[in-house]
């Protein structure tokens, strides 16, 4: 088999071939720009993993409480026939539960402490088919809801702001009054706690009570359910099969699928991981455009060696190609080694912490604080194979100019004072 001569001498310059002080520096100038490209590849994919996967966790604790799509009347009334367009949604071969809903707003008071919160109304038997803390609670606070009771299930940090637990009395004020001659009066109702849920979710936890979807009828006079709750086999199809509803669904319904829902909070994650992308990248940038230098010193170096090659018959393509190699040859080493790196911190992420904060006695997380006491991470390969080409086209084109002044070295000149 042929080797080109191109790849021998460009990976025995990027070894330094002769043991001189000069090509010592030159050998240390290029280790050290093998390992910026190094460390800036890793660190791309460890802090890009880290928050896929903290957008995977607040993801799927956000699903836990709310569904993958929600079916409501277009002017916010209950929906016209419930049985209907449940039978309608389950007809869809992507869905995998559907169940009747209400929602509304309405004020919680204890003595003098009163907040605002969600009022959802559920089935106890259909919830736990759409949502993953519904199947949780489902033979525990649940099965507690029963209708014509007035039982409530306020989130954790919503029923420790009030200072009620399990089997207290609070007082529930409907947003729509009673009108009396003495004008319009708040209705009130009390409700008997009877048990609380914790999502992991600030927002829920801090604003969403559950209550039997029969009681919420009738307290908030509403004549049946104001929506539809569903769940897919797949999450990530909830826009296509939102669609495919909205086309076979009967009757004026806006049908919103959870990326709609919470599309600011995905749009700020998306456009902080494009900016933490283009940040870090300038990190390999700069790694690999320390190759410039290097190969100038190298070619400065190799005057005399171009010089001969020249006389012997290379043509100055050859002699391009050949500080190319040396070049490509850091870019490719530096790469796949950022990227083992990389990936063996992103894969044992969940390891390598607890290690340090024990050495160190911290937390890096405290669970008061970010509601999870692990630093999750998730590499996926969209992230992983644009970092890889970005960083191997950057050492490339930094190998160019280089190349091409060693190109242009005049044999006579350069062996005039050898």
């Amino acid at each position: 088999m042929h080797i080109p001569f191109e790849l021998i001498l460009g990976w025995r310059y990027t070894r330094a071939g002769r043991a001189t002080r000069r090509n010592g520096f030159i050998s240390f100038i290029s280790g050290v720009s093998m390992l910026g490209i190094a460390l800036g590849v890793a660190a791309l994919i460890i802090v890009l993993s880290v928050m896929n996967g903290f957008q995977k966790e607040v993801r799927d604790r956000m699903l836990g409480v709310v569904s993958h799509i929600e079916i409501v009347a277009h002017d916010g009334a209950a929906l016209p026939d419930v049985a209907r367009t449940l039978a309608e949604v389950r007809a869809n071969p992507a869905v995998i539960g559907a169940a009747p809903f209400i929602a509304t707003q309405a004020l919680l008071a204890r003595g003098e402490d009163m907040k605002g919160t969600i009022v959802r109304g559920i089935d106890p038997a259909l919830e736990p088919d759409v949502t993953d803390l519904a199947g949780e609670l489902k033979n525990s606070a649940l099965g507690r809801l029963v209708p014509g009771e007035f039982g409530i299930v306020p989130g954790g940090e919503l029923a420790r702001s009030l200072g009620v637990r399990s089997g207290d009395k609070i007082t529930l004020v409907a947003p729509s009054g009673q009108v009396t001659p003495a004008g319009v009066v708040p209705r009130l109702k009390q409700m008997t706690v009877v048990g609380t849920f914790d999502s992991g979710h600030f927002e829920y936890d801090s604003g969403l009570v559950l209550m039997h979807l029969d009681d919420a009828a009738r307290i908030f006079r509403l004549e049946g359910p104001s929506g539809v709750r569903v769940r897919l086999k797949d999450l990530h199809q909830a826009r296509a099969v939102a669609a495919q509803l909205g086309a076979t669904l009967t009757g004026k319904l806006l049908i919103r699928d959870w990326t709609r829902q919470n599309r600011t909070w995905f749009a700020a994650v998306q456009l902080e991981k494009r900016m933490m992308f283009i940040i870090l990248t300038l990190i390999v940038a700069v790694a690999a455009f320390n190759l410039v230098s290097t190969l100038v010193m190298t070619v400065t170096d190799k005057r005399a060696d171009i010089a001969i090659l020249r006389t012997l018959g290379a043509s100055p393509a050859s002699i391009m190609g050949i500080f190319v190699v040396q070049g490509a040859m850091v870019g490719v080493i530096g790469t796949l080694a950022g990227l083992a790196l990389g990936l063996g911190v992103a894969f044992n992420i969940d390891v390598i912490v607890p290690a340090l904060e024990q050495l160190l006695g911290a937390s890096f997380l405290p669970r008061d604080i970010y509601l999870i006491s692990r630093m999750p991470s998730d590499p996926q390969q969209a992230d992983i194979m644009p970092i890889t080409l970005i960083s191997l086209l950057l050492a490339f084109i930094a190998t160019l100019y280089p190349s091409w002044r060693a190109s242009r070295v005049n044999p006579a000149e350069a062996l005039r004072y050898e």
